[in-house]
């Protein structure tokens, strides 16, 4: 039997990174790693498997239509998982643009490079092969106080990040509807665990209480967010590649609805508890509220009982034993921390509407 090749756009990102390390272990697929390799993409995050005899890594821009068609027409995929994307919602309010070219256009460059190698697949490889885009329950918009994002609710982005997801969402329905394209969708709630870029809440809270320095919750600090695991979340995107049916959305969720306060006060009690000597302790002594972020979305929630009730997924961390792991694992990984740190990001304050990323 001939060993199926599978491709993973932002592979080197946070997201693609755990994803990739978890079909290495779990799968016995032949992996390529598609990366630019902007800021936000570290190859570090990939040194357990970067001599495995299932990995290849190649760096490009998904908006290059030719470098896609060839890699296409050299590697012969039997899927695609697309994750690329900007996704920084501070970085898209300061400058969308490039949102808009590797959200956008990134991702119509890839559906026309796979539409094109999968019309000329012989008819049970084009059964076989699959699109699988990876997207956000930003696109929903906001919540009130009650009720759940279904694969129903319309869509209603309100960040330029939120909305070059939608358009992206809408593009890969589109090549379903219109060419037949075999796809698949997966919108997420917020994602966190080992290896993910400090500009995010978690990982920037645990940095900036490492260094004492402040902890800046945006607005009142009671914006919520469900929280889901990384680990838990790539084992979704696997089972939904295998088993999910062909145009179909799946929401992936867990379970896990937090105020960005309530998570920044569980941190310091988890930092306060692991770093007994410390002297920054308490660290909630840190915490300082700041500007909020223009169009702040007040609450994202998502119902995740489709994928559990037609594919049998449901997280395996709840939020504390999720959240545990990651301050213990950025502690025990600080060198990795330290390298970015002193690269492309020092934690400066963005998303404020300007386009020079101070504070």
């Amino acid at each position: 039997m001939t060993q199926k090749t599978l491709l993973v756009t932002g592979g080197a990102g946070f997201i693609g990174s755990a994803l990739i390390r978890y079909l290495l272990r779990q799968s016995d697929y032949r992996v390529v790693n598609i990366d630019k390799l902007t800021y936000a993409g570290n190859l570090e995050s990939l040194t357990e498997v970067e001599n495995h005899a299932n990995y290849r890594f190649i760096q490009a821009d998904i908006c290059d239509a030719v470098k896609m068609a060839d890699i296409f027409s050299e590697l012969q995929p039997h899927a695609i998982m697309h994750l690329a994307a900007e996704s920084h919602v501070d970085r898209s309010i300061d400058g969308p643009a490039e949102f808009v070219q590797t959200n956008l256009v990134g991702t119509y460059t890839l559906l026309e490079a796979a539409r094109k190698y999968w019309s000329a697949l012989a008819d049970e490889d084009k059964q076989a092969f699959r699109f699988h885009h990876i997207s956000t329950d930003e696109v929903y918009g906001s919540l009130g106080e009650t009720g759940l994002f279904m694969e129903t609710s319309p869509y209603q982005p309100n960040s330029p990040y939120s909305a070059t997801k939608a358009g992206s969402d809408h593009l890969v329905r589109a090549w379903y509807h219109t060419y037949g394209l075999p796809v698949l969708l997966t919108n997420c709630s917020n994602n966190y665990g080992p290896y993910q870029f400090p500009e995010k809440l978690i990982p920037l809270m645990i940095n900036n209480a490492l260094m004492g320095k402040n902890l800046p919750v945006y607005g009142n600090g009671q914006n919520i967010r469900d929280w889901l695991y990384v680990d838990d979340h790539v084992e979704a995107l696997h089972l939904v590649l295998e088993k999910g049916e062909v145009g179909e959305c799946y929401n992936i969720g867990g379970f896990n609805e937090h105020s960005n306060l309530d998570v920044v006060n569980k941190l310091c009690e988890i930092l306060d508890e692991l770093l007994p000597d410390s002297v920054y302790r308490p660290h909630k002594n840190l915490l300082e509220f700041v500007t909020d972020r223009p169009g702040h979305d007040l609450r994202y929630a998502i119902d995740a009982t489709k994928i559990q009730n037609e594919l049998g997924w449901q997280p395996r961390e709840t939020f504390d034993s999720g959240l545990r792991k990651t301050v213990a694992w950025y502690l025990n990984n600080r060198e990795w921390n330290q390298h970015i740190i002193d690269g492309s990001y020092q934690q400066q304050r963005l998303g404020l509407g300007g386009n020079d990323g101070k504070t």
